[in-house]
């Protein structure tokens, strides 16, 4: 009976100490839990921002800024942020800026042009002439102030080409045009040759000679690295064409020096079946198969051949487009001298053409006093005519018959 007595009262202390406990435990594990339920409202209202960019490259920037006295300086920042606004960078392309080539590098020169980057000239872009064998260093210098002009867009990286030959190619047709325009005279040098004629370069630019305007020459390789004296037939620049004349340039240049009847050496440079073109000072000149001796030629080339040397007179002569015709059979003292003794001729050619001249002179003057005698008798026959007379004679009639036994 006490037994249970025990037991009864230790289960009722039991449990009246885990209600005491549970209440309290209860009220601490709500408010901890409305705590941790609040935790995230107040967390979202003073969350912190991250750095920004300028933190970030403040946090990296590890030099010293001194501090600079700014009052002595002749402007200030102000007026050096107003010179940057008002300067205008114009880096488009085909514009033409200055600057400077400050190293030669990787097949080209590196252009300081005030660009955020350096500019690339390639060495093809170097020059309009660039003469076999040059180098880069020749075409442009360093540190020497240029033109430039910008033939592409930046790059990735920011770079720009630059170009001095289109500059050059630009001015190169300009003195052209005007060369033109005031019909100068020019020496260019023949860099190549092929069947029409040959090339030449003027002011850099290439310029077709045809062959038919050589003077006294063919387009052979042996023409190729003389300089001749041209002047332009046609200037095209829309068409990139450039085509001159060295018959042109030597016609003006030396044919204001000859005249009909002047003896002068010249050169066998072909045989023809009509005859021999001679060259004569730069010039081409023919010489008829008939004015090479007074008697018939059956083979030219017994009588000349190509290389010899000759001395022949002046018959004829076109100014305009370059053309003489040349006579050696004024030369000869008897008919057929030029095929017994040619160089007999040619010794005494000066002697024998002023006795062509005297010749020629007389014969000048005899026609000119049979001229004069005609006019001569027609006014004295004139004189004579009177209205008295009656006979019916015809006044004209002795001159008439005189006109014709001069005419027949």
């Amino acid at each position: 009976m006490k037994f249970c007595t025990a037991t009864a009262f230790a289960a009722f202390f039991a449990t009246a100490t885990a209600f005491s406990v549970s209440g309290p435990s209860i009220r601490s594990s709500v408010a901890l839990n409305s705590a941790v339920a609040e935790a995230p409202a107040e967390a979202s209202e003073t969350k912190v921002r991250g750095p920004t960019r300028f933190d970030t490259l403040k946090s990296k920037y590890k030099g010293f800024r001194p501090d600079i006295a700014t009052d002595d300086l002749e402007f200030s920042y102000d007026d050096f942020g107003s010179a940057v606004a008002n300067t205008e960078y114009s880096f488009e392309r085909h514009a033409i800026v200055k600057g400077f080539c400050v190293e030669y590098s990787n097949g080209g020169a590196l252009v300081d042009i005030g660009a955020k980057a350096s500019a690339f000239l390639p060495e093809t872009e170097a020059a309009l002439i660039q003469p076999p064998g040059s180098e880069l260093s020749d075409l442009v210098e360093l540190d020497t102030e240029l033109d430039f002009q910008i033939i592409s867009d930046e790059d990735e990286n920011g770079q720009l080409l630059v170009s001095r030959r289109r500059i050059q190619y630009r001015s190169a047709w300009e003195t052209v045009q005007e060369l033109q325009n005031n019909d100068a005279i020019l020496e260019a040098e023949v860099i190549g040759v092929n069947r029409g004629g040959a090339i030449c370069l003027v002011e850099g630019l290439r310029a077709f000679l045809p062959g038919s305007h050589l003077a006294g020459q063919l387009p052979t390789d042996d023409l190729v690295g003389q300089t001749l004296k041209l002047k332009f037939l046609e200037v095209n620049q829309e068409n990139n064409k450039l085509v001159v004349s060295n018959r042109k340039a030597v016609v003006e240049t030396q044919m204001a020096d000859l005249s009909r009847g002047d003896v002068v050496s010249g050169l066998v440079k072909a045989l023809k079946p009509y005859g021999a073109f001679i060259e004569v000072g730069g010039m081409s000149g023919l010489l008829h198969i008939s004015q090479i001796s007074f008697k018939r030629i059956e083979d030219l080339e017994k009588v000349l051949q190509p290389g010899m040397q000759i001395k022949c007179m002046i018959i004829d002569h076109d100014k305009v487009n370059g053309r003489i015709a040349l006579s050696t059979k004024t030369l000869e003292m008897e008919p057929g001298d030029m095929l017994d003794d040619p160089q007999n001729v040619f010794d005494n050619a000066e002697d024998t053409a002023k006795e062509y001249h005297r010749k020629m002179e007389e014969e000048r003057q005899a026609r000119e006093k049979t001229a004069r005698d005609i006019v001569l008798g027609l006014g004295d026959s004139l004189d004579g005519l009177n209205g008295d007379d009656d006979d019916g004679s015809d006044p004209l009639a002795d001159v008439s018959d005189s006109l014709d036994s001069l005419l027949s």
